[in-house]
């Protein structure tokens, strides 16, 4: 990042040095990661790896839908507050950065959705592979990579801010467990298990805006993707979220003009919550007004 533009270096400037040299250590250790899964290909995995990776990339997963993003994010629900402390400590080990930073980015996307101020767009600033890499990815090692605000609902819970500028320590600590369980084949699991996650996120901003379907009008190409649905636990059916921010359900459509719904395991996993008094306020926009904002 030396070439760094003025605009970013006066972004930059916003954080103290130990925040920034907090933040630069997230694309850092997404990079070992990448590095770190070719491991597996000298250790092999067993099914015990096999499993232990299954289970980090569907809890941190969960963590990253269910709580960074329908709840710390869009108060799609309510939830105690170390629910979200908690959700928060396990999607930072998703190597997903701290709360702050990933709130701020998101909104940024949701403000200026495939505009340039949007961090990760397929569209801009370039179209085509190149865009599909950007998306996927390639933002990260750019000057948007540091938010140009951090949210202050987020930075005034002191729990939070520490998650957030200490946010590598719990991947750090997932990558030791796992090399205490199962020395180097267990490490490159969860090497493996990162990089698929990371990339898995990824395909929201990529492929959820270039492959799908649109049954409701938004003033963008965001879509309802089942093959990235699958890969995060819902978060695919990208153009409902789009045009109903709040729900705390995306997997829903349109099907010969009826409201018709589709499987979104981060949901189910809000609905245990709620099941357990953990979880309340749940919205799901009525199926009249979502018939309303059908294309």
């Amino acid at each position: 990042m030396s070439n760094l533009s003025p605009a970013c270096r006066k972004e930059i400037r916003q954080y103290s040095l130990l925040t920034t040299l907090s933040y630069l250590i997230g694309p850092a250790l997404i990079i070992i990661s990448h590095i770190g899964s070719l491991l597996v290909f000298v250790t092999g995995l067993s099914l015990g790896a096999v499993l232990w990776a299954i289970l980090l990339y569907v809890t941190r997963m969960l963590a990253t839908t269910g709580i960074y993003h329908r709840l710390l994010t869009h108060k799609s629900y309510q939830a105690p507050a170390w629910i979200l402390w908690t959700g928060s400590l396990v999607a930072a080990a998703a190597g997903q950065m701290g709360p702050s930073w990933w709130k701020a980015h998101h909104l940024a996307h949701h403000k200026h959705v495939e505009q340039a101020l949007d961090p990760h767009s397929p569209y801009v600033p370039s179209k085509g592979i190149r865009g599909f890499c950007w998306s996927q990815g390639g933002w990260l090692l750019s000057r948007q990579f540091f938010p140009a605000k951090l949210p202050t609902d987020v930075e005034k819970d002191s729990v939070l801010r520490a998650i957030d500028r200490l946010h590598f320590f719990p991947l750090v600590a997932i990558g030791a467990i796992s090399y205490f369980m199962g020395g180097l084949e267990y490490l490159g699991a969860f090497f493996l298990s990162t990089t698929l996650l990371f990339h898995g996120v990824q395909t929201v901003n990529s492929l959820s805006h270039i492959f799908g379907k649109q049954p409701f009008v938004t003033n963008d190409q965001s879509r309802n993707n089942s093959f990235v649905a699958l890969l995060t636990l819902g978060e695919g059916w990208h153009n409902l979220h789009h045009a109903f921010q709040t729900s705390s359900r995306h997997g829903i459509t349109i099907r010969a003009g009826q409201v018709c719904y589709l499987p979104d395991p981060t949901f189910s996993f809000i609905k245990l919550l709620e099941s357990l008094t953990l979880a309340s306020e749940v919205k799901v926009p009525a199926e009249a007004i979502l018939l309303s904002r059908a294309k």
